[in-house]
Order: structure tokens, then sequence, then C-alpha cells
């Protein structure tokens, strides 16, 4: 894979439900370990264009680029190692799965993508230490609080080291003490892996972890200004 000064790069998106547009001509650009907050109101196109990221929803046109691979270029095969490999996820309902521990939680990218299960269980132990949680490594989901299972999935976001991370209002079914423990952790974690952040947020407050902040409004961007 080609080094590039960009993780993220997308270049005159468009994206359609049937005659309604809802991005038009979308560029974006995000540098390898740069934390970007991507805001705007409700209708604005932020979760399409993520989908759009995620390879979930197919563009209509234009192109988008990732760790230097065109997402539009790619087989399903390779669209699916893409995801693995260079892409970590941090959602607003955590998407932990109910039946593994917190620490086979942590595991699983890992898994997918081969590690040696003695790396992946130090690595995941390390991770958990990392966000304050190694006292809860048995523990199930259910067991958690709001805010324990957000870090978990923080962790389980760059257990495989992935360049980039795509988070979708991470805080948002959080109260504001444990909010700001994840935002603290995001900005951490990115910064020891260098990893760079999409951060998609309705709250001012998330973005200050951000050196830049891109509005949209109505399928297009608006403004980027450095936080």
């Amino acid at each position: 894979m080609r080094d590039c000064k960009f993780i993220l790069e997308v270049e005159q998106v468009t994206k359609a439900y049937g005659a309604v547009e809802v991005l038009h001509g979308v560029d974006l650009q995000v540098r390898a370990g740069e934390r970007v907050a991507l805001t705007g109101p409700s209708g604005s196109g932020k979760s399409t264009l993520l989908n759009c990221l995620c390879g979930i929803e197919p563009i209509d046109s234009g192109r988008i680029t990732i760790a230097g691979e065109c997402l539009q270029r790619e087989s399903r095969e390779q669209l699916d190692r893409l995801r693995r490999e260079q892409i970590g996820y941090v959602f607003q309902s955590f998407h932990l799965l109910p039946t593994l521990s917190a620490i086979e939680n942590i595991e699983l990218p890992g898994q997918l993508i081969g590690m040696d299960k003695q790396e992946r269980v130090e690595r995941a132990q390390q991770l958990l230490h990392a966000v304050g949680l190694a006292h809860r490594a048995g523990h199930r989901p259910d067991s958690l609080s709001g805010g324990e299972r957000q870090r978990v999935a923080l962790a389980r976001a760059v257990m495989h080291r992935p360049r980039l991370i795509l988070a979708d209002e991470p805080t948002g079914s959080l109260d504001s003490v444990n909010g700001a423990k994840v935002l603290d952790l995001l900005e951490s974690l990115s910064q020891t892996h260098q990893i760079a952040v999409l951060l998609v947020t309705h709250d001012r407050e998330s973005t200050r972890i951000c050196e830049r902040i891109v509005a949209m409004r109505d399928g297009r961007i608006v403004e980027s200004l450095d936080s």
C-alpha cells in the first residue's frame, strides 16, 4: 500500500435517494493523524456521508480514497479487507457483542485480520489498561455502565491499529462527565497511535479534541475552520 499525505480524500461525491439528492459534490480531506469534527444540523448529510465512507452506501459519482485505496475501484472482498484493516468504528450505541466479555470484544478486530492469539490478548490487555478497565476484562456489556461500554468500544476501534477512526456521535448517549472522559480517551488514543479521526457530532463540546471543524449544510461542505 502506498504512503499518502491524506488518509481520507473525498472528491466531488454525490449521493441521491430517488429524486432527492442528499450529497452535492462533497470535497473533504483528512491528513494522517489529524482529528476533524464534521458538524451540521440534522438532515445536512453527515450520516449519509459517513455511510458512504464506511462502504455501507455506494456513491453516485465522485471518488472516496482511504489510505491510498479508492473505494470505487475495489471489489467487495478488497473493500471488506480495507474496512477490517484500515478503519476503526465508534458508534453512539456502542455495538458491542453481548455474548462476549470486554476483552473478547476488544480482541475481535485482531482476530478478523488474523493476528496471532498471544499478540492479540496482550494488546487487548494493554488497551483495557489504557482506558481504565483492566479490572472489568471478564465482564459482558450488560454488566458495564454506558461510559464503560463506550471505553471498551474505543479500545476495540484501535485494536488493529487502523489509519482512520470514523466516530458517529460517540458521546450522544452519555452524560457530560462520561462524555468528557470518552473524548479525552479518543484524543489520547489518536495521538498515541497516530490515527486520524473523523468525528461526526451535533455537540460543540465534542469538537474540542479536534484540530479542524468542517460544517455541512444541505449536503454541502460550507465551512472548514481550525478549532
